[in-house]
C-alpha cells in the first residue's frame, strides 16, 4: 500500500513531533511516532486521510511554511505555543486538534507481535503502565481469560460470492438497532440479510494494539468530527457497530431510583411535540433487551479505583452545597451488559472497552443478538458493504414500497437485491440520514441532538486511590439533574489523546499515569445540529448550553478536589491547569467563551429522522415505518424526536424491539 504521505509532509510532522515533545523524555524516537501515524492513516484512508493532508499542509502554511522545519526545536514549540495553544481564532484551534494526534501515536506506540511482544514496551515502562496479561489478580477477583462460544459462526459471515440475489428483509447495519431488529424479524420467519459498512471482528481476533483497533473498528478511525471540527463523533463501524466498542453502560430514561428526580420526562417530551410512544410497552422492549443481553448493576470490584473517587468526591461536595438539586442527584454504579456479573463469564475490567473486548465478555450485538439470528432463524451478515440507495416502486394507493437495495460490495462491485417483503434502516443517525437522503426521503437529517462529553483529569496525592487504568473504563455516575458526570479512565493512547497539555506539561501528566483519576460531564444539546451533505452540522447555544457547560465543568472540578486531588486538568485547549483555593466558577467563567476552547465529543448522536405523527415534522410514523412508504423502517436512534439525556445505547435497542418485537412489523 502506498504511503499516506509525501515527503513534505512526512518532513512537516517530524518537525511537529520535535516542538510537542520539546524538554520531554521520548521513550521511542520522533521517526517511530512519525512512522506510527502514516500507519494509521494508512489504515483509515479514504477521506479523512485527504482531510488530514489538507490540514498538514495548511498546518505547516500557518507556521510558517518551510521556514518552519528549518528552525531549532524551540523556536518551533514557541510558534506552536503562540499561534495555537493561545490562540483565540478558531482555524488555529482547529489545526491544534493535531497535536492529539501526535500524542495518541506516541502513547500507542506498539512493538509488532502480541502482549508478550509488548511486555517491555518502552512506553507502557515510561508511564508505569502494565498490559493485563501481566498484571496479578489476586482470590476472588475476575481472570483475565477468554469466553468461548458467544462469537458469530463465520460460516454465516457472506462475501459477493456468496450473496444471493434476493431477500425478504434487508437490515442495514449490525449495530444496536440493526442487530435487535434483524433478530426480531428472522425469528418471524423472514430470509434476513444484515448489511454491515464494517469488517467483521470477533472477540479472538481483537488485540490491545489501540492504534490499529481504533482505526478498523470505527467510523473514520475515531477521528469523525463535525464540520466545525469542535465536535469529535465517535461511531463504531463494524460487525456489531458500536456495542462493540461502547463503555456498555445502560440507562432507561427517567428511572426511577437511578435518574435525577428533577430530569426532563423524555416520553412526556415526546409526547408534546406529536411523538408519542406507548410508555409501559416501551419498558416492556427494555425488558426484553435487559433479558437478552444480561443487564445489571456492575460489580464495584471491577471499578474499584476510579469509580468509587467520583461517588466518595460527590458525597463530600453534595454534603457541603446549599443547591438542593445537589442533594436530589443521585450517585450509583452503571448498569451494563458486560457480565451478567457475580458469575464466571463476568466482565474482567482489563480497561479496554473502547478498542473491543479482546476476551468475548461483552454481552455486545455480536456476542447476543446477531449470532442468534443466524444460528437460530438463518439471517446472514454481508460485511464491508455500503447501501448505496433504496429501490422504489409504486403501490396502487401511490404510497413507495422498497423494491431492492443497490450495494456496493466488499470486492468494489455494485449489486442489486431484491427486498422481497421490506427494509430496515439502522445505520446511525448520520449513516441512514445519508441513506434515506439519497433514496430520495425528504427531511432527513434536521434536529441531531448530541449527548456531548468533556472530560477533567485529576492529580491525585501519591499511593492514593490506586491504578486507575487496572479496572472498567467507566464504572460510576452521578446524575445531577441536567447533566450527568460519568467516571472513565482510558489505556494509554486514548487517554494520551484527551488528556489536556501541550509540551513537557503532556508529557508530565502522562507519567503520572498512576497518579491520575478522571471523570466527564455528559448534557443533552437537543436538536442542535444537522446533516448535511453527508457531514454533521452542530453548534451549541450560547445562551442554553454554555452556560450548563461551564457549570458542568465547575461541579466535576470541584468533585475531584472533594475526593482529595492536588489539581485538575479540564479538557481546554490550552491546557490549563486549576489548583486548590482558585475561585473554579470564575475560572470556567473566563476559560470557556465559545465551544472552540474545550474538547468536546459524543459517542451518542441521536434524531435527524425522528419520529412524528404529521411527516411534515418527521420522517418516522410512531410505529418508526418511513411516511409515505408500505415497507421501509428505521430502527436506530435517528428516531428519536429529542434528546434522551443519558447514554443511548440501551434506549436504541428498546426503540428497535418497539417497532419490529411485538408483532409482524410487516404484516
Amino acid at each position: 500500500m502506498a504511503a499516506p504521505f509525501n515527503f513534505g509532509q512526512l518532513k512537516f510532522l517530524k518537525a511537529l513531533t520535535e516542538a510537542l515533545f520539546h524538554d520531554a523524555d521520548m521513550a521511542i524516537s520522533v521517526d517511530q511516532v512519525v512512522a506510527n501515524i502514516c500507519d494509521l492513516f494508512t489504515k483509515v484512508g479514504g477521506t479523512k486521510l485527504d482531510e488530514i493532508r489538507l490540514s498538514l499542509t495548511a498546518t505547516e502554511l500557518v507556521l510558517g511554511g518551510p521556514f518552519f522545519t528549518e528552525d531549532d526545536v524551540a523556536s518551533r514549540a514557541e510558534k506552536l505555543a503562540d499561534r495555537f495553544q493561545n490562540s483565540q481564532i478558531d482555524l488555529f484551534q482547529d489545526m491544534a486538534r493535531l497535536r492529539g494526534i501526535v500524542y495518541a501515536c506516541y502513547y500507542g506506540h506498539w512493538n509488532a507481535g502480541d502482549q508478550d511482544a509488548n511486555a517491555a514496551n518502552p512506553v507502557h515502562a515510561q508511564i508505569g503502565f502494565i498490559l493485563p496479561k501481566f498484571r496479578q489478580r489476586g482470590a476472588g477477583e475476575v481472570p483475565i481469560e477468554p469466553v468461548t462460544g458467544r462469537e458469530i459462526d463465520p460460516t454465516h459471515i457472506l462475501d459477493a460470492a456468496s450473496l444471493d440475489d434476493e431477500y425478504d428483509v434487508i437490515v442495514i447495519g449490525s449495530g444496536a438497532g440493526g442487530g435487535v431488529a434483524a433478530y426480531n424479524v428472522a425469528a418471524q420467519g423472514y430470509k434476513v440479510l444484515i448489511v454491515e459498512a464494517g469488517p467483521f471482528y470477533p472477540s479472538h481476533d481483537i488485540t490491545h494494539h489501540e492504534l490499529d483497533m481504533i482505526a478498523n473498528l470505527y467510523k473514520h478511525g475515531a477521528l469523525q468530527t463535525s464540520t466545525n471540527r469542535d465536535f469529535v463523533v465517535f461511531q463504531g463501524r463494524c460487525v456489531g457497530g458500536s456495542s462493540t466498542i461502547n463503555n456498555g453502560i445502560c440507562l432507561r430514561v427517567n428511572e426511577a431510583g437511578r435518574t435525577h428526580p428533577d430530569a426532563l420526562d423524555v416520553l412526556a417530551k415526546w409526547a408534546s411535540i406529536g411523538a408519542p410512544v406507548d410508555a409501559a410497552a416501551f419498558h416492556a422492549s427494555y425488558d426484553a433487551v435487559q433479558a437478552k443481553l444480561g443487564i445489571a448493576k456492575i460489580e464495584p470490584r471491577s471499578g474499584r479505583h476510579n469509580g468509587p473517587h467520583l461517588i466518595n468526591g460527590w458525597a463530600s461536595y453534595a454534603a457541603a452545597s446549599s443547591d438542593p438539586r445537589d442533594t436530589r442527584a443521585v450517585a450509583d454504579w452503571f448498569a451494563k451488559n458486560f457480565g451478567p456479573p457475580n458469575t464466571p463469564t463476568a466482565c474482567s475490567y482489563c480497561g479496554y472497552c473502547n478498542s473491543g473486548c479482546a476476551y468475548g465478555r461483552r454481552m455486545g450485538v455480536a456476542q447476543t443478538y446477531l449470532p442468534a439470528a443466524c444460528r437460530d432463524h438463518g439471517a446472514r451478515i454481508l460485511p464491508e458493504t455500503k447501501a448505496d440507495q433504496i429501490v422504489w416502486q409504486t403501490t396502487v394507493d401511490g404510497r413507495r414500497e422498497a423494491e431492492a437495495v443497490k450495494l456496493i460490495l466488499p470486492d468494489g462491485s455494485k449489486a442489486l437485491v431484491r427486498a422481497r417483503v421490506g427494509v430496515i434502516v439502522a445505520a446511525g443517525t448520520i449513516a441512514s440520514s445519508k441513506l434515506l437522503d439519497r433514496s430520495d426521503i425528504s427531511g432527513t437529517g434536521y434536529q441531531v441532538s448530541l449527548n456531548v462529553a468533556s472530560p477533567v483529569v485529576a492529580l491525585m496525592p501519591d499511593g492514593v486511590g490506586g491504578n486507575a487504568w487496572d479496572e472498567d473504563q467507566m464504572s460510576s455516575y452521578v446524575d445531577c439533574g441536567d447533566f450527568l458526570l460519568e467516571s472513565h479512565f482510558q489505556p494509554p493512547m486514548s487517554m494520551a489523546s484527551l488528556m489536556p497539555g501541550w509540551f513537557d506539561d503532556h508529557a508530565s501528566r502522562m507519567k503520572n499515569f498512576g497518579r491520575v483519576h478522571s471523570a466527564g460531564i455528559l448534557f443533552p444539546a437537543d436538536r442542535r445540529g444537522q446533516v448535511k451533505d453527508g457531514k454533521l452540522e452542530f453548534r451549541l447555544d450560547a445562551s442554553d448550553d454554555l452556560p450548563v457547560l461551564r457549570r458542568a465543568m465547575a461541579t466535576l472540578t470541584k468533585v475531584h478536589f472533594a475526593a482529595g486531588a492536588i489539581e485538575c486538568y479540564p479538557a481546554l485547549a490550552r491546557g490549563q491547569t486549576i489548583t486548590r483555593g482558585m475561585d473554579v466558577d470564575a475560572f470556567f467563567a473566563a476559560a470557556i467563551r465559545e465551544q472552540d476552547d474545550v474538547t468536546l465529543s459524543s459517542s451518542h448522536p441521536h434524531g435527524g429522522n425522528a419520529i412524528n405523527e404529521n411527516p411534515q415534522y418527521g420522517v418516522v410514523d410512531p410505529e418508526c415505518r418511513v411516511h409515505g412508504t408500505t415497507n421501509v423502517l428505521v430502527t436506530d436512534a435517528s428516531v428519536f424526536p429529542s434528546c434522551i439525556r443519558v447514554n443511548a445505547q440501551w434506549t436504541t435497542m428498546a426503540m428497535a424491539h418497539y417497532a419490529t418485537g411485538r408483532g409482524d412489523p410487516f404484516g
